[in-house]
């Protein structure tokens, strides 16, 4: 029985055996640089110890998960981290969305054309120079914005070390360095939309925010959804590299996240398995949100079973 299993799968498989040859290299990779390193996941459990190695370091299983839920800077960097991330999809999800509608609205080819381009440009500058900008730009002395603020009777304001300012000054940023980027997947998925529902819909009389209503957002509905898990599954993952590259001590009360937490246990302070043991609670939150944000998509909408698993 099992030999006959074998063969049809076989049978089945010879047509597309070119296809899976070219799988060969992506798989190898995947399990190099993704599965390998988790054999590392066991520091968690450990207290680890560079000269025994992983294998031999003592077990001492729960201990580090509970220092860091009764530390109180591992508690703000978790605090800091679900906030931030929570701006980050409230106010940066949409935004592509909405780029992405605007440019499928816009009737000039070549202005569409040259503002596309433009917008994606953010996303290839590195947060060091974002940074570099963004002291220069707001800066309480030099910087532009604070010399129109004054030159209007205001107060100079350090935007970059305050604590009121930081996380605006986070989520703006996130923006304007991704929503052009961000926007591709939904051009692509705009320009797949059958075009006789839009040429119907403009017989039938609908205006420009109608089409967009009952036609663009429901066609665009399963790629926002899968959008939307894989967000949600990374909520715990509030943007490591802009925030290394902006914060300072002065804002670490609200911009501490747990990923330079971990940093600076892990590499600065040399605790590996505690910041082992932070990382694997955050890839663990993470998992369990993108399973139930998957199932409550699917139970809200049946159209959608099987968007991801």
């Amino acid at each position: 029985m099992q030999s006959k299993r074998r063969n049809h799968l076989l049978r089945r498989m010879r047509p597309y055996a070119m296809m899976y040859v070219m799988l060969i290299p992506a798989i190898a990779i995947v399990a190099i640089f993704s599965y390998g390193p988790m054999y590392g996941l066991q520091m968690a459990f450990r207290n680890f110890n560079l000269g025994l190695g992983i294998w031999n370091s003592p077990w001492v299983g729960l201990r580090h998960f509970q220092t860091f839920l009764s530390t109180p800077g591992a508690i703000r960097a978790l605090r800091n981290t679900v906030i931030i991330s929570m701006y980050h999809l409230i106010f940066g999800f949409p935004a592509p969305i909405l780029l992405a509608i605007i440019f499928n609205e816009i009737g000039s080819k070549y202005f569409k054309r040259v503002s596309q381009s433009v917008s994606y440009l953010p996303h290839f500058v590195s947060w060091i120079i974002v940074a570099g900008l963004m002291n220069n730009f707001f800066s309480p002395t030099t910087g532009i914005v604070n010399n129109i603020i004054v030159r209007f009777g205001g107060t100079p304001i350090f935007f970059m070390a305050s604590t009121t300012w930081f996380r605006f000054m986070l989520v703006v940023t996130n923006i304007w360095k991704s929503v052009g980027w961000g926007s591709v997947v939904f051009l692509a998925a705009i320009a797949g939309i059958d075009s006789t529902l839009y040429e119907a819909a403009i017989v039938d009389g609908a205006s420009r925010i109608q089409r967009i209503r009952h036609i663009t957002l429901p066609q665009l509905y399963p790629v926002i959804s899968i959008m939307l898990i894989f967000s949600l599954g990374g909520i715990m993952n509030a943007g490591f590299d802009q925030i290394f590259n902006l914060y300072n001590p002065q804002v670490f009360e609200v911009a501490d996240i747990l990923d330079t937490y971990v940093f600076r246990m892990g590499l600065v302070n040399m605790n590996y398995s505690f910041a082992t043991a932070v990382g694997l609670f955050r890839s663990g939150v993470g998992f369990v949100l993108v399973v139930t944000v998957n199932q409550l998509i699917r139970k809200l909408n049946p159209d959608s079973r099987g968007i991801l698993f």
